[in-house]
């Protein structure tokens, strides 16, 4: 039996019919994910967001209810792809303290000489939001007090002397080295150094 043509139109259009468009909401992360990195998100306003993402304000508060929302949701998603990296940079050395440790260093270099980068967006929003009932800040928090974590948990992985300290020291230096990337923006910046920095701390403290 013949399909009907009318049914025949309706198909033939769903088979060509190009990909559908992102949602709204995903514009508008992807657009304010985009703007905070690049300018800052005191500086980038609902307005911005929103235009840049070919929608409008109502349609903002409608999928975030506010800026602060939306920054708070913004920083979750570094936070993951943050500890994505990291899991992946120190997974080819699992046993291995010290290597997992210097391979960090070693691939936050590549990571900080992109003249894309303004460091770590976490550490960056700290500088801007400091008020602690901002839902943003107990995510910046947390994403620090885990990295600490981390770093001293290398650290006694190693058998140092005094771990949490040279885990302390090995933090320093990590947001340290991203935070010298916004004022020094050629290739021969201090972050340069950081990797030789921590493989003489982690010497200090282990041999």
């Amino acid at each position: 039996m013949n399909r009907p043509k009318a049914m025949q139109t309706i198909v033939n259009k769903e088979i060509i019919s190009p990909a559908a468009k992102p949602r709204v909401r995903d514009r508008i992360m992807q657009t304010a994910r985009d703007l905070f990195y690049s300018r800052g998100i005191r500086a980038v306003g609902v307005d911005s967001i929103a235009c840049g993402a070919g929608t409008n304000k109502m349609s903002f508060y409608r999928c975030f209810g506010s800026k602060d929302a939306l920054v708070a949701e913004y920083l979750r998603g570094q936070e993951r792809e943050a500890w994505a990296w990291w899991d992946q940079t120190v997974a080819p050395h699992a046993g291995n303290a010290r290597a997992q440790a210097e391979s960090l260093f070693a691939a936050q270099l590549n990571k900080t000489c992109k003249l894309d980068s303004r460091g770590c967006a976490l550490a960056n929003a700290a500088v801007e939001i400091s008020d602690p009932a901002h839902p943003a800040r107990a995510v910046v928090e947390g994403f620090k007090s885990e990295m600490r974590r981390r770093f001293r948990d290398l650290a006694q992985r190693m058998g140092a002397r005094e771990a949490d300290a040279l885990g302390d020291s090995l933090m320093l230096l990590w947001e340290g080295s991203y935070l010298s990337r916004l004022t020094f923006q050629g290739e021969h910046s201090p972050a340069e150094n950081a990797a030789k920095a921590a493989r003489a701390l982690i010497t200090a403290y282990t041999s």
